[in-house]
């Protein structure tokens, strides 16, 4: 079925202009609309349909993310709530980019195939986030589909959080921060602190902490059927809750900062599953994951191997 309707959500200062021109180019050849958030109106120019964010989440049947890994992050954040959902493409206008799959000189057979129904969906799973102060207040509430992380202010001293899964104490954590991901994530702020990196198909969530001093000093890996929730301790004179690497809230002792896996929060589009995993691996191995020469040529296209031995002879 033809896609009646696509959105479009920008990255807040880089120039995609190229892209959004490559867009407005191929709905004028294809029975579409585009259309964007009247607070994207400076960045998508004229000619597409500026709409509210109700509107937005009512008509769009696909969205396309023109940035990197964070503003397909917020895009999927947008949209995570709507049924059925809503998929999100991502054309890469970032650095690594490990969850952006189109090049933007893509963009054009990635509008074709999307049109033609040529691409498949791929499920993300996302961590529900609330933040409570000591009276029960809500402070804060959001998904993050790559972490969630207590991490001490300078000069605040360190984090102490009381850990119960489930209702049930489960341990405590003392050091700069403590960090939840989810397996999608876990090569982002887990990775980074020593944690281990997870399958995306795995439908868990990973704690890692991040220079413990005392309390839990490693990895811990929980179900979707196992509730977080950390109680700051005495210790925390002043912490922030980042959420996908944005603060959410400020928190101190005596706030509550609960986590509950959601799985297949939203939804993303990929049109070569195997060639953008092989593309992730490459990436890692560039933050060192230390795989071997020939490894790493393994993950190099067939066809660009082949050229490069004939160039060599």
């Amino acid at each position: 079925m033809p896609l009646a309707t696509i959105g479009l959500i920008p990255h807040p200062s880089k120039d995609v202009t190229r892209s959004i021109g490559l867009l407005r180019e191929w709905d004028a050849a294809h029975p579409a609309t585009l259309i964007a958030l009247e607070s994207d109106a400076g960045r998508v120019g004229d000619g597409i349909e500026l709409v509210t964010e109700a509107a937005f989440l009512d008509r769009a049947e696909a969205v396309v993310a023109l940035g990197g890994d964070g503003t397909m992050l917020g895009a999927m954040r947008l949209v995570a709530g709507r049924e059925p959902a809503i998929p999100v493409l991502g054309v890469n206008y970032g650095n690594l980019g490990f969850l952006v799959e189109v090049e933007p000189v893509e963009l054009p057979e990635a509008l074709d195939r999307l049109a033609a129904d040529d691409f498949q969906l791929e499920g993300h799973h996302a961590l529900e986030v609330v933040v409570r102060g000591a009276d029960g207040s809500v402070r804060a509430e959001s998904l993050a589909f790559n972490d969630v992380a207590v991490a001490r202010m300078p000069g605040s001293g360190v984090v102490t959080a009381d850990l119960r899964v489930d209702g049930r104490p489960y341990g405590y954590y003392r050091g700069d921060a403590v960090v939840v991901a989810t397996s999608a994530g876990s090569t982002a702020y887990n990775y980074a602190a020593g944690g281990p990196v997870m399958s995306p198909s795995l439908v868990a969530a990973v704690i890692s902490p991040v220079a413990p001093m005392t309390g839990i000093d490693r990895a811990v890996v929980l179900s979707a059927r196992e509730p977080m929730e950390f109680e700051l301790g005495d210790g925390t004179r002043g912490a922030a809750v980042e959420i996908d690497g944005r603060v959410a809230a400020e928190v101190s002792a005596g706030d509550l900062v609960q986590v509950r896996l959601r799985a297949d929060a939203a939804t993303v589009i990929r049109f070569d599953a195997e060639r953008h995993a092989s593309r992730g691996r490459v990436k890692l191995s560039l933050l060192d994951l230390p795989l071997r020469q020939d490894q790493l040529l393994q993950l190099v296209p067939e066809a660009v191997r082949a050229e490069a031995a004939r160039r060599r002879r």
